[in-house]
């Protein structure tokens, strides 16, 4: 049985990423993500591996890419406006096939927005915020535990694809503390082996660089070819949690905090007469939308729960393709949901109206807008 400590989850999450062959880290600062930093500053030199502090998240992330072209496990770290800047340099490193580690400590937005957690950032991580056909991996973990186990996963599946890949997770998950244990032992990155591809240097002192350069000079050919591995890891990486889903009349969609205070819903679920269940997303690319659909045909309603003005149940909605109307309970800009607020909306959706359902158009009868200039 692996030691239980108790842990912040922004430090569970460095030290699982030190544990799990991390021996590169360029960051900026910004909260509430600055205990990674501060970690792999005070203990990647111990590891064998290298901390910068960069001039800014533009120049850490194309030194992320420096350092993956080498075949390092590499890693970043921000929160939501940081990882705004990253966005091209996160463009170019799935352009070159690079296997790296993204960390998103979501706050409030838009813009500098607040410091309060939340999930605004799910579009921007799961669509891909830079230019271009491409995706990354996207990792949603809910508790300390799963963020200091996460990293090993992310890096597994990250090279076995050569695709950047990201944890993604609301600013509460990186502040608070729990028990927790890391269910791996700690990795060598030296008894890993070498990539084929990586940047090295021949013995007759002639570099060897493929990644930085198209094979050819067909780049839909390139992006083509890029698709059939986007299709295997839709096929056969997705993961997610299901709770209660065999008898529910109300599905509930939710992944990271918001999970925590759907799981509160269903143990008080019974005493209000509702029969709830919970889908969990932890890969929000690939998303589970095959299972999502089998479940909707077996329920009267589906919830999303989200941080957010509504990203997330944009997938749920093509997930669920009709077969059950899909609500939305909304929290937005460091909103945080209840138990008691999440219940409330499932009542709700059973009538198909009332408290706790967020809908942009009917939010908006009667408002009139008179911006613009003055004449």
């Amino acid at each position: 049985m692996a030691e239980k400590t108790l842990r912040k989850g922004n430090e569970a999450l460095a030290e699982g990423a030190i544990r799990a062959g991390c021996r590169f880290f360029a960051g900026y600062p910004i909260t509430p993500q600055n205990e990674v930093p501060e970690y792999m500053a005070a203990h990647m030199a111990d590891a064998g591996g290298a901390f910068v502090q960069a001039e800014s998240e533009v120049s850490a992330i194309n030194m992320v890419y420096g350092s993956a072209a080498t075949g390092t496990r590499a890693m970043t770290s921000s929160s939501s406006p940081g990882v705004s800047l990253k966005q091209e340099g996160i463009s170019y490193l799935a352009s070159a096939d690079l296997p790296c580690l993204i960390v998103n400590m979501m706050r409030g937005g838009p813009g500098l927005g607040n410091i309060a957690g939340a999930q605004g950032d799910y579009f921007q991580a799961t669509r891909g915020g830079g230019n271009g056909d491409y995706h990354i991996f996207v990792f949603a973990p809910n508790s300390v535990e799963e963020l200091g186990n996460f990293p090993k996963m992310a890096y597994e599946l990250s090279e076995k694809y050569r695709i950047p890949a990201m944890i993604l997770a609301d600013g509460i998950l990186g502040q608070m503390m729990e028990s927790m244990s890391f269910n791996f032992d700690p990795i060598d990155p030296k008894t890993l082996g070498k990539f084929d591809w990586a940047l090295d240097i021949h013995k007759n002192g002639a570099p060897k660089n493929n990644v930085f350069s198209y094979k050819g000079d067909n780049l839909s050919a390139d992006v083509w070819a890029r698709a059939k591995r986007y299709g295997l890891v839709e096929r056969d990486e997705v993961r997610f949690e299901e709770r209660n889903t065999e008898d529910c009349d109300v599905l509930l969609v939710a992944y990271g905090l918001s999970s925590r205070a759907c799981l509160e819903a269903l143990s008080k679920a019974h005493e209000k007469g509702l029969k709830l269940g919970l889908l969990r997303p932890i890969t929000l690319w690939p998303f589970p939308s095959k299972r999502l659909n089998e479940l909707a045909g077996k329920v009267k309603a589906v919830l999303t729960v989200e941080q957010s003005l509504g990203q997330l149940v944009q997938d749920v909605r093509l997930a669920v393709n009709g077969k059950a109307p899909v609500y939305l309970n909304a929290y937005p800009s460091g909103d945080i949901p209840s138990g008691d607020s999440i219940l409330t909306a499932a009542a709700s959706a059973l009538k198909g109206e009332g408290e706790g359902l967020f809908d942009l158009q009917k939010y908006s009868e009667g408002f009139e807008w008179k911006g613009g200039r003055n004449k």
